[in-house]
């Protein structure tokens, strides 16, 4: 069996685990979740990384270890660059983190591929998660930002629209947990930190803010997904597990615009970023 490590890298975290590619999932005994100082050096940024590594593949030999990541963009995915030039990971901007990963861990630079963060969540749920028997996808992430992924029956691609124009501003200004929290601000003048606290609110609030969640996604749904002609959407990120609160209105918004789209929610959420990535370098390799 290839000896294969998937790697999820966070805004705030590294998440890891070895992947079993026969039985297509996670050996649960080697997964690792460490936080990691996005705004610190370079130098802190690798050791966490390398430290993690080291307690999920401590038992693998260096010599045939395949390693997929999962990685925000911007980021150079075929030479392992990172574009990030604002915020978390600025000290590793323009930094080869395939090389310095290959030299701290002792491997050739040919055992490690790179994919986007969305796509390895697409390549993940596709692998051994609840779209196997599908070929044309859709997927989004809902969570602290808008991630947007189609696989065509081959790979999976970012299709980044989370900036792109929607309503009064961009498309992730009214899907991401910012949304629910600047609304509920506006509608109570409290604060939520996104959808786990708004279920503890009063129904009447949960329900206008979800009606206006799902009226949101659906003609997001009619105006971007639509036109790729997917087979399935599905769907990830935390605002996904309070799907069953605007499962009903959104399903109707899509039948009012003749879209008969089956609806698939994440059965692996997190750990789908970890099986795509692991995924996507059995592909490349």
């Amino acid at each position: 069996m290839q000896n294969i490590l998937g790697i999820d890298i966070g805004g705030s975290h590294i998440t890891l685990a070895q992947v079993n590619p026969e039985k297509r999932e996670i050996l649960s005994s080697t997964y690792v979740r460490e936080h990691v100082d996005s705004f610190g050096g370079r130098e802190t940024i690798f050791s966490s990384w390398i430290s993690a590594v080291e307690k999920a593949a401590y038992d693998l030999s260096r010599k045939d270890l395949l390693i997929g990541v999962a990685m925000p963009g911007p980021f150079d995915y075929d030479s392992g660059i990172s574009l990030m030039q604002q915020g978390k990971f600025i000290d590793i901007y323009q930094v080869n983190v395939k090389k310095e990963l290959a030299e701290r861990l002792s491997i050739s630079t040919g055992q490690i591929h790179f994919v986007n963060d969305a796509a390895a969540f697409m390549e993940g749920e596709v692998f051994g998660g609840c779209v196997q028997n599908f070929k044309k996808i859709f997927g989004v992430t809902l969570g602290t930002g808008l991630g947007t992924t189609f696989y065509n029956g081959e790979i999976a691609t970012d299709e980044d629209l989370w900036d792109s124009p929607f309503k009064e501003s961009i498309c992730e200004d009214y899907l991401a947990t910012r949304w629910f929290v600047n609304r509920y601000a506006e509608l109570t003048g409290e604060k939520i930190s996104g959808t786990k606290d708004l279920l503890e609110k009063e129904q009447e609030i949960q329900t206008q803010i979800f009606d206006e969640y799902a009226d949101s996604f659906a003609e997001f749904v009619v105006q971007y997904v639509k036109g790729y002609e997917p087979e399935v959407l599905v769907i990830g990120g935390n605002i996904a597990k309070a799907y069953p609160y605007f499962e009903k209105r959104f399903i109707h918004n899509l039948i009012k615009n003749n879209i008969n789209l089956p609806i698939r929610i994440s059965a692996i959420f997190e750990d789908a970023a970890i099986l795509g990535a692991a995924s996507y370098a059995l592909k490349k390799s």
